[in-house]
């Protein structure tokens, strides 16, 4: 059991490596010192902090973050150690709040490897203060225990450092802030709280970023790591590009963008969705040893992470920003030529006695050559790159598990109900022109974080098929449904379902596999009658929750109440829905995600112009997606306009039938 702390309190610590969690409603800074017996800190060295990440046995985020996770092995401090503190602080630089007083208290774990929690803590009673030394796990007569602290300085770190005994306390705490200053960009919003507590916390596969965004990716300025959007190239008739909770996307003319949660109010922060917040150990070195001047040979799950679905996480991440910054740098390259290029013509035939004769035809022969040359040689560092991603990609795609996979993966055939949620879920691959032949899987963090929009609308396809808006229709609901399916597939039997609305009984044939197989809470819902029910059962069951968390009593819930996750498919919005219909709709996608409840739309905006600007907040709040592959997905953080294609199961496969039927089959099993 977890012994959940007040301050003062203590408790005994069985294992000697540990993963310290810290969720916060703001981005913060976590540090951790070592101290002696006197609780001195001896030197800078002693501190891990963003700066220096890394001291003997600590190991702690390299940003400011909502949520934390700092690994520490207590065999490996040295033996003078006897005090190891957990150490908060709000960012200096910044426009976030400036005292602890004015954001929700944070709470602290510490967990074993498996995410078991063995102690808790949360932080309340803090007002002014910015700094605050929030646990300490320290030796007791040859054991280590942990200790609920919670003492605040309204001086920040510098006063905190300071009473710990460090002589360079103010110069520390002027390089930690520094540090932080540099990465603010990346700093990732505290993840939407669920009914049945945080998944953060709960889940043995720690969180990362690729929330939201989008959405796959997500859109918004050019920090210097990987936030993920963009701003649609189209006109102000077209849609824009869209952010996904991994790989990017952006907005419209109405800004349909993919922020990682839909804002209250201000700016979107498209921050990478928590992309090794934690400092998890590094993987074991399995890959051969490469030939001298020869690139390393690529292996799967070569990246940091507690668990391979991590590594593999991270590692799909790694390879997502290495296409990016790639292109980035040919497509730079190549803008440079050309432009000096014209720098160069521009000067020949600026000057009279070059224009003619043999002497202007060499100067321009000379800048082409040049230009030339520039491209040649850019062309060659791409391909080099290229050469190793698709390696690496080769290497990667086969061992990645169900929820990361294709449809057409042979681990499909060994599929078996899982007893664990995953970290992320696989909604198609994103690629870019430069690199066609390399597909990077777009995934996105569990649960969701924000509804799917499925447009069956006339998008500028990428090979400019489906003319015919039935046939586009047929295929976006058909999109749905296999990613319906996936989410059915990664969660536990009995954790996640599924309500259909499909008002005219349209897609009674699309929907045929959810349907036969059973594993729908109740058949499709028809008509207004039935659009009305539905709609009422969800918003009261969003009601009910909200009520119970805010007022602290989420585990006072009706006996028999379903605390699953659900999700809610709409079919040809806005037919059967009425005002009172659409309001519900627009709360179920503002409230519902951060309570259990999920929206995926399989719409035309178009169809829903007669509600005007009414509508607006509701696109905006969804991650667009296409049934067909669309170039609607960007990034802001090198400004590429990424190409999504969907995760469809292939023509004549069985695939989705078979793994459907087990599904049924462990939810009767489990009932």
């Amino acid at each position: 059991m977890t012994a959940e702390l007040v301050r003062g309190q203590n408790h005994p610590l069985s294992q000697a490596r540990l993963e310290i969690r810290v969720s916060a409603g703001t981005p913060t800074v976590a540090a951790a010192a070592l101290s002696d017996e006197n609780g001195r800190i001896r030197g800078v060295e002693w501190v891990a902090h963003p700066g220096a990440p890394t001291q003997p046995g600590l190991e702690v985020s390299r940003q400011a973050a909502a949520d934390h996770r700092l690994a520490v092995d207590l065999d490996a401090v040295p033996e003078d150690v006897h005090r190891v503190g957990v150490l908060l602080a709000l960012p200096a630089a910044g426009a976030g709040p400036a005292r602890f007083g004015a954001v929700a208290a944070p709470f602290v774990a510490v967990t074993g490897l498996d995410g078991a929690e063995i102690a808790s803590y949360t932080i309340t009673g803090l007002e002014a203060e910015s700094a605050v030394v929030a646990l300490e796990l320290y030796r007791r007569q040859g054991a280590w225990k942990v200790r609920a602290v919670g003492q605040g300085y309204a001086g920040g770190l510098a006063e905190l450092l300071t009473d710990q005994g460090l002589p360079q306390a103010r110069l520390l705490a002027g390089s930690i802030d520094d540090a932080v200053a540099q990465g603010l960009a990346r700093s990732v919003q505290a993840p939407p709280r669920t009914a049945d507590g945080d998944r953060s916390r709960q889940t043995a596969a720690p969180a990362l970023g690729p929330d939201q965004g989008g959405t796959l990716p997500q859109p918004g300025q050019a920090p210097p790591m990987s936030p993920y959007g963009g701003q649609t190239p189209g006109g102000a008739g077209e849609p824009a590009p869209q952010t996904p909770s991994y790989p990017g996307a952006a907005p419209d003319p109405n800004a349909v963008t993919q922020p990682s949660t839909p804002p209250a109010g201000g700016s979107i922060d498209y921050s990478h969705p928590r992309r090794q917040n934690a400092a998890p150990p590094p993987p074991p070195p399995t890959a051969p040893p490469a030939a001298p001047g020869q690139p390393a040979q690529p292996v799967a799950g070569d990246a940091t992470g507690w668990s391979m679905d991590e590594r593999l996480y991270n590692q799909v991440w790694g390879m997502f920003e290495d296409l990016a910054r790639s292109t980035a740098a040919y497509r730079s390259a190549v803008d440079f030529a050309e432009s000096r290029m014209d720098k160069e013509l521009e000067q020949v035939l600026s000057d009279p006695r070059s224009r003619i004769g043999g002497q202007g035809d060499a100067a321009r022969e000379a800048a082409r050559a040049r230009h030339d040359q520039l491209v040649a040689q850019a062309g060659e560092a791409l391909d080099r790159d290229l050469t190793q991603l698709t390696a690496e990609a080769e290497v990667v795609e086969p061992a990645l598990p169900p929820a990361y996979a294709r449809w057409d993966s042979p681990v499909w055939h060994a599929y078996r109900v899982p007893m664990e949620i995953p970290m992320a879920l696989r909604l198609g691959d994103l690629h870019l022109p430069e690199a066609d032949r390399i597909r990077i899987p777009m995934l996105v963090r569990l649960p969701l974080e924000r509804g799917l929009w499925i447009d069956s609308g006339r998008t500028g396809s990428s090979d400019g098929s489906f003319a015919d808006s039935h046939a586009l229709g047929r295929l976006a609901l058909e999109t749905a449904v296999a990613h319906a399916a996936r989410l059915l597939a990664v969660y536990p039997a009995g954790e996640f379902t599924v309500h259909v609305i499909d008002p005219a009984g349209s897609g009674a044939q699309p929907l045929a596999p959810l349907v036969q197989t059973g594993v729908l809470a109740a058949p499709p819902a028809l008509g207004a009658a039935g659009v009305a029910d539905v709609l009422s059962r969800l918003t009261q069951r969003v009601d009910l929750v909200q009520m119970a968390v805010r007022g602290g009593a989420a585990d006072s819930l009706p006996p028999g109440f379903d605390t699953s996750q659900q999700l809610l498919i709409v079919n040809d919005f806005p037919h059967g829905f009425d005002d009172r219909a659409v309001n519900q709709l627009r709360y179920l996608a503002d409230e519902g995600p951060a309570f259990g409840v999920h929206l995926m739309m399989v719409a035309d905006r178009e169809e829903s112009s007669g509600y005007g600007p009414l509508l607006d907040p509701l696109w905006r709040s969804l991650l667009r997606l296409t049934p067909v592959p669309d170039d609607h997905l960007a990034d802001p953080w090198v400004g590429h306009a990424w190409t999504y294609e969907p995760s469809l199961v292939p023509p004549g496969s069985q695939v989705l039938q078979q793994v459907l039927t087990q599904v049924a089959a462990a939810r009767i099993k489990y009932a």
